[in-house]
């Protein structure tokens, strides 16, 4: 297929601009007022009132603005039929478990895949009152402002985040001993609760770099091309070219990127090492 031009991209983000904004006014509305919080399998994996009215929004934008495109939602699952080459990602609150809290870390995040590839996205942090965007060839803002990623050029001088799946208690495949190890190498790492978010606060030069595992198109498809417009690197976690489905990330300011996949690498056998030689 032809790839959309930059007058159709433009219209793509007005309206992943729409949805994101449009549902964050329901997130804040039912914030605190929630009447059922269920779990949908595994433990931490929570669904709310609030994640079904936003997605039901987002989906009635986009069936009305874009009705020939598939989707991919995460409470709806795919919808449409594949053969025009664009499929939308949406999360309609990424950070459930922050929002059933009241903990004020979570967004809507809706993002287009082109033949695949990211090229539209769009965050909103209601709570901030946030709005992250990025298209490609088109930059990426916060808040209608450019935004660059940061000038960071050493893991030692770095702030790091990171978020752990909800099958950490199912596995001994986790990011533990990445958490603990990096901790040690950097000024420190952070666990906000909210994909999106993370990469978009890599986006903005807050964070320096991001990865995590157990991750799914939704999550991060947004925030992919927001950071990469913003002049971030992404990638499999040994700085091979990143598959969408693995869910594994490395997302950094693209300065510390070698170090902090090389890091990834090492931290197993450092955390064996450290617990055989503690004196406990």
């Amino acid at each position: 297929m032809q790839q959309p031009s930059q007058n159709e991209l433009q219209i793509f983000l007005d309206v992943a601009t729409e949805a994101v904004m449009t549902a964050g006014v329901i997130l804040q509305d039912l914030c605190g007022q929630l009447e059922k919080i269920e779990e949908k399998g595994r433990p931490g994996d929570l669904v709310t009132e609030a994640d079904q009215k936003a997605e039901a929004t987002v989906l009635e934008i986009l069936r009305r603005r874009v009705p020939e495109h598939q989707i991919l939602a995460e409470e709806s699952g795919l919808l449409g039929i594949d053969d025009s080459g664009y499929l939308w990602a949406i999360d309609p609150l990424d950070g459930t478990t922050n929002y059933a809290h009241s903990y004020p870390v979570s967004a809507v995040s809706v993002g287009l895949l082109v033949e695949g590839v990211p090229q539209v996205g769009a965050i909103y942090n209601p709570f901030r009152n946030e709005l992250f965007r990025g298209a490609k060839g088109l930059g990426a803002t916060l808040n209608h402002r450019p935004i660059r990623v940061s000038k960071t050029t050493q893991l030692k001088s770095s702030l790091l985040v990171t978020g752990f799946a909800y099958d950490r208690c199912e596995t001994k495949d986790t990011n533990y001993p990445e958490f603990c190890y990096l901790t040690h190498l950097t000024q420190g790492v952070r666990r906000a609760g909210s994909a999106s978010l993370d990469l978009a606060n890599v986006a903005c030069g807050r964070l320096d770099g991001y990865w995590e595992r157990g991750l799914s198109p939704w999550d991060i498809t947004a925030g992919i091309i927001i950071l990469e417009e913003a002049g971030g690197k992404i990638t499999a976690y040994d700085e091979s070219p990143l598959i969408l489905e693995s869910g594994r990330l490395l997302a950094t300011n693209g300065h510390i990127h070698h170090s902090l996949s090389r890091a990834l690498d090492e931290a197993l056998p450092w955390l064996q090492n450290f617990y055989s030689n503690s004196v406990v």
